[in-house]
């Protein structure tokens, strides 16, 4: 057995409503902190599950007609199913229905009886349903979920909290490692703190005695309330042993889940074992709202029992959708289902046909992944939407690092077979991508999950430049000795960075990169994992001579369309309705009035915009002043299949006259041409004239399609200047949206193009007049 173990946890999800992305933010993050250990060689277990006790579950059982268990049942279920198809390496999922946990929490309380820890009384106050808590403050107050609380009278056990606010301060302020309870980030900390020290100002204001904890910070004294830790106003619940008409607060019940789930209670020796080796857990990820239960009550009951708390707890900030944390109640949720079936099926499905649903499923996970780790900072709130989360992907996933191993593997496979070529590291970029695992290696363990993606793409860029500069394809085309050297350094360099990047994002993207590991020729990244080959991060572990795997694109590109496919997947019956009311006017002196429903006959003045193509009352007959047989706009040939005309029409009619048509100054000025750079350029698989292009035209990127692969390789299109037609209207090809035109002259008698590029430098976005 390795002799370093780390147990992390997730928070336990309630299960009065289904999963949304919020819940897959936390396990997420717990997956990528599991990986990681494991590569590294602990002797990890990760822990998630559900907590299925309560008023909230009671509550929602009853409105759906069913009893509790069949109702936690089915939506625990939905939780497990969800993580299962997300690839998600939980070790165990624990319920807390389960007789393993019911029976232990009943020990648990039972402990704390005995141990004078807990005191039977009756309490009048306000509670909030929505976070199973009392609150301070009259009746109708406000409770944390934004709702009123009810008053509550009943006769509970209340565990003696108060006589823990002293130790709690001590645990936290501590800097001792070894006996501390650190809570990150520093913003979480010092609420959990306040909170334990009560309002110092104010006690001070008022003269009353202040006491210092051990690191000699003031606190006031008696703050911290004793906790009424049983329910009697309902029934759903782990019976108090002994007096069965109490049930035990769901707080107290749904903590024990992180001891429960490995051994603890139980008279299995081996269960007991397995609770020696873990505990204490090394890391609770918890959503921020719950750190106050987790560093103040968790730790509380921990110490009245005499047993470890745990090492950490590190809470992450919310998903915010139109501004607000996602809710259920709040009806703002974001299904992680929504983002795993779009991905699925509109990207990776569509360029890989006979993939799996599994691969589809594990495809769409990895971009979620990225997407939340990369942009929020673990511990902040961070924003969410769909645009931005496929802009992201296409920016730093298709075109950053599977454009990277795309171009790099294509080229060792073009001019050295397959055969991974022996040479020489660059040093520049060798320190580079040192410097890259160092910083990897601090921002995981500090969680810093952003920063890391951050500086790994910035590694990236700095390969694609190193390629770009060096040229490989220009090197083997002049085939002399030093070019060849030249060119083995390139792509050995190239290969090696890869390599090492991609053991950086493993735990990120475990299923992309097991499919770049494969196609590196290094088999099986799981096992190379588990087998601690990933912990080599030094340059020269690459074998030269090595043989690439089957080689495929890793990140199809999405469509911006995507995004409106995910709203409609999200609202499926949402239907455009009629406001009853005029809206307010955006201009504070503009009025609104009423108006009258929109006339039916289409040809009325008053009639609504047209939506669609006119019926044709005899087809076939031509549309006056044309030769056009419809008015339905007919689809834009490819152009490489369309007829030729306009200033083409007599080359192909094999004329040597020109039959320019005259235009007049308003017709070119309509024509928006605009230098662009060429940043990626890659074959498009069954398509062997089309190579797709992304273009930087200063203002945004675009992609456009071009019919110019039998005379152009991607390796030298890249970082040309180029001029494109920037207004024409996108157009979709081979499924792939293309939204503008390069343009070339037509040479010799196969028509070969011949970009129209720049013989001095000039800024991309500039306009050509």
């Amino acid at each position: 057995m390795p002799e370093k173990k780390f147990y992390l946890t997730t928070p336990i999800y309630y299960v009065n409503a289904r999963p949304h992305i919020g819940h897959a933010y936390s396990t997420i993050a717990a997956d990528v902190i599991a990986r990681r250990h494991r590569l590294l060689g602990d002797d990890t277990f990760f822990l998630t599950g559900t907590d299925e006790h309560g008023q909230k579950v009671e509550r929602s059982a009853a409105a759906a007609g069913i009893p509790p268990l069949q109702f936690a049942d089915q939506v625990s279920a939905t939780f497990r199913a969800l993580w299962d198809r997300m690839g998600i390496t939980y070790d165990d999922y624990i319920r807390t229905t389960e007789p393993r946990h019911t029976e232990a929490v009943q020990k648990l309380f039972q402990l704390l009886l005995d141990r004078d820890k807990i005191y039977l009384s009756s309490y009048t106050g306000q509670y909030s349903i929505g976070e199973e808590m009392f609150v301070d403050g009259p009746p109708g107050t406000i409770g944390p979920d934004g709702k009123p609380t009810e008053t509550v009278t009943e006769e509970n056990y209340f565990f003696r909290l108060s006589a823990y606010q002293l130790p709690l301060i001590d645990l936290i302020e501590s800097e001792d490692p070894e006996n501390r309870l650190l809570i990150q980030p520093e913003s979480s900390r010092n609420e959990v703190l306040s909170f334990l020290r009560g309002n110092v100002a104010e006690a001070t204001d008022r003269g009353d005695v202040l006491e210092l904890s051990a690191l000699g910070k003031a606190y006031v004294p008696g703050a911290l309330k004793d906790l009424s830790i049983s329910r009697t106003s309902f029934k759903w619940g782990i019976p108090v042993p002994g007096n069965e008409k109490h049930v035990i607060y769901v707080w107290l019940d749904a903590l024990a889940n992180y001891m429960t789930a490995i051994g603890y209670g139980s008279n299995d020796p081996v269960q007991q074992e397995k609770f020696q080796r873990y505990w204490p857990a090394d890391l609770h990820l918890v959503g921020k709202e719950i750190t106050r239960f987790h560093c103040v009550y968790w730790p509380a009951f921990l110490l009245a029992a005499g047993i470890p708390t745990p090492r950490s707890v590190v809470a992450n900030g919310w998903l915010l959708f139109d501004d607000s944390k996602m809710s259920k109640s709040k009806g703002n949720v974001v299904r992680t289902e929504t983002i795993l079936d779009a991905f699925g099926t509109e990207v990776y499905k569509k360029q890989f046909p006979d993939s799996t649903k599994k691969e589809q499923d594990l495809f769409a996970a990895d971009v979620l992944r990225y997407f939340l780790l990369r942009e929020i900072p673990f511990g902040q709130d961070g924003s969410f939407s769909f645009d931005a989360m496929i802009t992201r992907y296409n920016a730093d996933l298709a075109n950053g690092y599977g454009n990277l191993v795309s171009r790099t593997l294509s080229m060792i496979e073009k001019y050295f077979e397959g055969l991974i070529p022996e040479g020489i590291v660059d040093p520049e970029l060798g320190q580079r991508l040192e410097a890259s695992v160092v910083l990897g290696s601090q921002n995981f363990h500090a969680y810093g999950f952003s920063n890391l993606l951050e500086i790994l793409m910035a590694s990236i860029k700095a390969i694609d430049v190193y390629i770009t500069f060096h040229a490989p394809w220009k090197l083997a085309a002049v085939g002399d000795e030093k070019s060849n050297a030249d060119l083995r350094d390139t792509l050995h360099t190239a290969f090696e960075s890869i390599r090492i990047l991609t053991v950086l994002l493993y735990p990120i993207l475990p299923s992309a990169t097991a499919k770049v590991w494969a196609q590196l020729g290094l088999g099986d990244i799981e096992v190379a994992a588990q087998n601690g080959e990933l912990q080599n991060l030094e340059w020269g572990g690459l074998k030269p001579g090595t043989k690439l795997g089957p080689l495929a694109p890793i990140f199809p590109r999405a469509d911006k369309g995507l995004a409106q496919i995910m709203v409609d997947m999200e609202n499926p019956s949402s239907t455009p309705q009629k406001p009853e009311h005029p809206k307010p006017s955006k201009f504070v002196d503009e009025t609104t009035t009423h108006t009258s429903a929109a006339p039916s006959d289409p040809t009325d003045p008053g009639a609504a915009p047209r939506t669609s193509s006119l019926v044709e009352t005899a087809p076939g007959m031509t549309v006056g002043g044309s030769y056009a047989s419809s008015t339905a706009r007919p689809e834009t040939p490819s152009h490489t299949e369309a007829r030729a005309s306009g200033v083409f029409a007599n080359a192909a009619a094999q004329s040597d006259i020109p039959d320019t048509p005259q235009i007049v100054i308003d017709d070119f000025v309509k024509i928006d041409l605009r230098v662009a750079q060429i940043v990626v350029a890659e074959r498009i698989p069954k398509a062997d004239k089309l190579l797709r292009l992304e273009v930087d035209l200063g203002y945004e990127k675009r992609q456009i399609l071009s019919g110019i692969a039998e005379w152009y390789t991607p390796e030298e299109l890249l970082g040309k200047k180029i001029v494109v037609i920037a207004n024409l209207a996108p157009r979709k090809m081979r499924g792939l949206e293309s939204h503008g035109m390069l343009l070339a002259a037509s040479h010799g008698d196969d028509g070969k193009p011949v970009l129209a590029t720049f013989g001095e430098e000039i800024a991309v976005g500039s306009r050509l007049k």
